[in-house]
């Protein structure tokens, strides 16, 4: 099993983040305490709507960098069809 996730959480504005962690619940708390990103700060209540496991640290932000390039409605379809 990997140490790395790719995750998307969906903000309580409808916007979408894409983040890596290693323990994603935990990452998720601290974005819903204000602690994570700044982005998030202000924008909850946030959602946890897909994680991706990854191999590595470098593969995670290669996959991260590559969900932020996609689409607002592809990474909608992403969610839809991905893991949670």
């Amino acid at each position: 099993m990997s140490d790395w996730f790719v995750y998307i959480l969906k903000c309580g504005d409808g916007t979408l983040y894409t983040g890596i962690a290693t323990d994603v619940q935990a990452r998720l708390e601290k974005h819903r305490m204000g602690k994570g990103a700044k982005y998030t700060r202000g924008r909850g209540p946030l959602e946890l709507v897909f994680v991706e496991e990854q191999d590595s640290e470098s593969a995670a932000h290669l996959r991260e960098n590559e969900i932020k390039r996609l689409t607002k409605a592809e990474k909608e379809g992403l969610c839809y069809t991905g893991r949670k």
